[in-house]
């Protein structure tokens, strides 16, 4: 899988350096796979969480951090939406959010 955005990830894990092997350990993971449905993607994480409109909850660290992700499965792309604490994923809808852009 294509991993669009890990510019996101690594900013978040310059923030909180305890979230960065964990981080590094799911996008090696991720580049590694071939994820055609989201059974397969909760087959290897069984902890993750298929929402609507092709998104994914990953929890990070133990769940002290929450990845969001939206996968185009016939591009075999992974589009980085938010990353954050589990108290800030609390405050937003994982079904909507996008990342911020520079200038935001």
């Amino acid at each position: 899988m294509r991993i669009i955005s890990l510019r996101l990830l690594r900013e978040f894990w310059q923030q909180h350096p305890d979230a960065e092997q964990p981080l590094k350990a799911w996008h090696a993971d991720t580049i590694m796979a071939n994820w055609q449905t989201p059974h397969q993607i909760k087959a290897q994480y069984r902890n993750a969480s298929v929402l609507k409109n092709r998104r994914v909850v990953f929890n990070i660290k133990g769940n002290n951090y929450r990845l969001i992700v939206a996968i185009a499965f016939r591009l075999g792309a992974v589009y980085v939406k938010f990353i954050g604490t589990h108290p800030q994923y609390d405050a937003i809808d994982a079904e909507t959010i996008e990342p911020e852009t520079p200038g935001d």
